[in-house]
């Protein structure tokens, strides 16, 4: 299933974008998956104001691997 695409213009720092290329192609991917992640990722951090799902899920192993560490310096 394909999701419609809309077309824009706009401007960046070229060494900026010259980065995100080196990404999209050392990762095989399109310019403009890299860009979509990108702006995805950045809504989430502004918009929801909460944790992303990796970093929940790397604090859910550190509490695992640490739990002991953590009750012992809460003391």
């Amino acid at each position: 299933m394909t999701t419609a695409r809309e077309k824009f213009s706009s401007q960046a720092d070229p060494q900026l974008l010259a980065k995100l290329r080196q990404v999209a192609e050392s990762e095989g991917r399109q310019f403009q998956s890299i860009l979509e992640e990108a702006l995805i990722e950045y809504l989430e951090r502004h918009q929801k104001q909460r944790p992303r799902s990796h970093v929940l899920e790397a604090f859910g192993m550190s509490m695992q691997e640490f739990d002991e560490l953590y009750k012992n310096l809460a003391k």
